[in-house]
């Protein structure tokens, strides 16, 4: 076999050697799995006539009306013996409407429509699909293919729901283009309001869109839609793959939510979870036809210990028309514009990312401890969706850093045009929870906000979600704490600890921001330092819905300090939409200077700056700089306006001497108060873009 994988060609794998050469005695894993892949391409061309008409695959399977109104049901259930439709159309008839045994475990079922030619089965009306086992059980199950599923009052389980709405919503605003600099604000529709209930899609569209626009994010990062039958799984515990979840709304209502955005110029990703699934049984994937296998491998290797869920067998031919059917599902219905895919690390390797270091070392990336079979699931997933939307934006969750994640598949990549920096958010926690200001490593920060693999874009963020989970503490919780309850009014002087929080939030979001990627991200509510935790309703609290929302009035309240770190967020994107930082090349850092707590460094045509010195300005403070010219103030952090104290004068101009310093052939002087960043531009130069 390994003669074959010899005559594999990658068509651009020279300028993934020329970008890191250690690659070439690798080679032979590369080839491999792109022989894998060239070989998934043809047998899809073979057997489908394609993936364009394979991942379409929503059209066959599921419950799909004909243009006469025939219904034609199709299922995938190899171990089961039986398959009949029950439901309201019916009357619960387990027996009435047996499907057909097809080739390869497919079943299928034809329903005329009635006398007065409408579909045999109405609109908004539950169904079940009922499977009898080979061991003579009777299993009521949800079509995997269900776009609909509802949980009625005091029910633990989920209902199917056959949604075929008489008048659907037709997207009226085309996608917007692709924006060149990510800036990405993360959403939970259910928690996206104020009051103790599940919000619903609609007041995310009326109420937080125009927030997000205002606030300078020009994609949305949508998560919890794929349909969770547990609320606190934050929607990692996927039930129905294409059903958007029913707790925020109908379909529809997301449809206008995506189609609203678009009209403010923004793009909106799906938090895809395609890295495991749901053990639940009766409204989820797992034992759908009686056996432990189906969708998933048989265990062990079919579960996650850690997780508790069921993991896909992303060599089976139907798993692959489910999963790539659901990722172009969310594209065309629901015209979403990418994708970040959830758990890449765990799908990567047998270990699933469990008890392993990753210490950087290449051999860690290649050999039997990879799955290729998932390699080759992402390869594929990733060159369907930029060879049918060249637009599309794919984001890798991986914190093991395997190289190539983020290179074109033709390179021998996986195709992702970004990853996150999982790195960067446990290092500010870390300095925070450990360091008094005085011992911050300014080598060492910069040194974390820079570590990735060049050519690979990188998300940034200075916080993750989960920071804000109960248990844990977002970045103003660390730094304020308490008295975020009692001193966040400005009508009263600042704390000290109000003070340093307020500074360092801004600096912290600002340097991450600026140093740590080609993206960027925030979680909703982190810009204006949101003051509780989320905790979703569960036994342990009664149920309640207190922590399970995000407050948004604090910003109504003028005199609370949340709307001074609302302004600075705001500004720092609107600069970054000016400058164009995140789509320059990587920042020249010319100083990292431990003893004054200084950072200064360059990038997309404009100089940063930032003292974490707590106690020292510094004055007549000798900067290196590219361009020679006069510079003015385009941010700072220091102003009032930010919960700053203006120590700046912006009429202030900067003009560079031909002296050369820290590797620059020009220098300036300057004034930098403590806890303070700035952004100076050079007026005789334009922006990056």
């Amino acid at each position: 076999m390994a003669d074959t994988w010899d005559n594999v060609t990658i068509p651009e794998f020279n300028s993934l050697l020329q970008m890191d050469p250690y690659l070439k005695q690798y080679e032979k894993d590369f080839r491999r799995r792109y022989g894998l892949f060239e070989k998934r391409l043809l047998l899809l061309e073979e057997a489908e006539g394609g993936f364009d008409q394979f991942t379409r695959s929503y059209r066959t399977f599921g419950v799909n009306r004909m243009a006469d109104n025939t219904l034609v049901l199709r299922e995938w259930a190899p171990a089961a013996e039986a398959l009949f439709l029950t439901g309201d159309f019916n009357g619960w008839d387990n027996f009435s409407h047996p499907y057909k045994k097809k080739e390869f475990g497919k079943w299928e079922l034809c329903l005329p429509p009635k006398h007065d030619k409408s579909p045999a089965i109405e609109h908004n009306t539950k169904l079940k699909v009922v499977v009898h086992t080979k061991k003579g059980e009777r299993l009521y199950r949800i079509s995997p293919w269900a776009k609909y599923a509802i949980q009625s009052e005091k029910q633990v389980i989920y209902d199917w729901v056959h949604w075929d709405p008489p008048q659907p919503y037709l997207h009226i605003h085309p996608r917007p283009k692709k924006p060149q600099s990510l800036r990405i604000y993360e959403s939970h529709v259910g928690i996206a309001s104020p009051l103790p209930e599940v919000a619903s899609y609609t007041n995310f569209t009326i109420n937080v869109l125009p927030r997000i626009k205002d606030l300078g994010y020009n994609c949305i990062q949508l998560m919890a839609v794929m349909e969770h039958a547990y609320y606190a799984s934050f929607g990692y515990q996927v039930t129905s793959f294409f059903a958007a979840s029913s707790r925020y709304g109908t379909p529809e209502e997301l449809k206008q939510l995506i189609d609203t955005a678009h009209s403010l110029d923004i793009v909106v990703l799906l938090d895809v979870v395609h890295s495991h699934a749901s053990q639940n049984t009766e409204d989820g994937l797992n034992c759908f036809d009686g056996s432990d296998s189906c969708f998933f491998h048989s265990p062990p290797r079919g579960e996650h210990v850690l997780w508790g869920s069921r993991l896909f067998n992303y060599s089976s031919w139907e798993v692959l028309r489910f999963l790539l059917s659901n990722l172009r599902w969310w594209m065309e219905e629901y015209r979403f514009d990418g994708f970040r895919f959830d758990g890449v690390t765990s799908m990567m390797y047998h270990h699933h990312g469990i008890g392993s270091m990753f210490s950087g070392d290449y051999s860690e990336y290649f050999g039997l401890q990879v799955d290729e079979d998932s390699l080759v699931y992402l390869m594929t997933a990733n060159h369907v969706l930029h060879t049918l939307y060249p637009d599309c934006i794919t984001i890798a969750e991986d914190v093991s850093g395997m190289p190539a994640v983020c290179r074109a598949v033709a390179e021998g990549g996986l195709g992702f045009d970004y990853r996150l920096a999982m790195a960067i958010p446990d290092k500010w926690i870390q300095i925070l929870k450990e360091l008094a200001d005085e011992a911050w490593d300014m080598g060492n920060i910069v040194y974390t906000l820079t570590n990735r693999r060049y050519g690979e874009n990188c998300i940034a963020y200075a916080e993750s979600h989960d920071q804000s989970l109960v248990g844990d503490k977002s970045l103003a919780f660390w730094l304020m704490d308490k008295e975020m309850y009692t001193n966040m009014s400005s009508l009263i002087p600042m704390t000290p600890v109000i003070d340093r929080g307020i500074q360092l939030h801004k600096m912290i979001r600002l340097l991450t921001h600026a140093l740590g990627g080609e993206g960027y991200l925030n979680f909703m509510g982190n810009e204006f330092g949101h003051p509780e935790w989320l905790d979703f309703p569960r036994k342990g609290n009664d149920e309640s819905y207190h922590y399970a929302r995000r407050q948004y009035n604090l910003l109504e309240t003028d005199h609370l300090r949340y709307r001074q770190l609302y302004n600075f967020d705001r500004d720092m994107n609107r600069t970054e939409d000016k400058y164009g930082w995140l789509a320059a090349p990587p920042a020249f850092v010319s100083a990292k200077h431990e003893g004054d707590k200084v950072i200064v460094f360059e990038r997309g045509n404009v100089l940063f700056l930032f003292n974490f010195h707590p106690t020292r300005s510094q004055t007549n403070y000798r900067v290196a700089v590219a361009s020679p010219g006069k510079y003015t103030i385009k941010l700072d952090s220091d102003e009032v306006e930010y919960g700053g104290h203006g120590r700046l004068d912006h009429n202030t101009e900067f003009f560079t001497e031909p002296q050369s310093f820290n590797e620059r052939d020009n220098s300036m002087l300057v004034y930098i108060p403590c806890r303070t960043a700035l952004i100076l531009g050079n007026d005789d130069t334009e922006s990056c873009y």
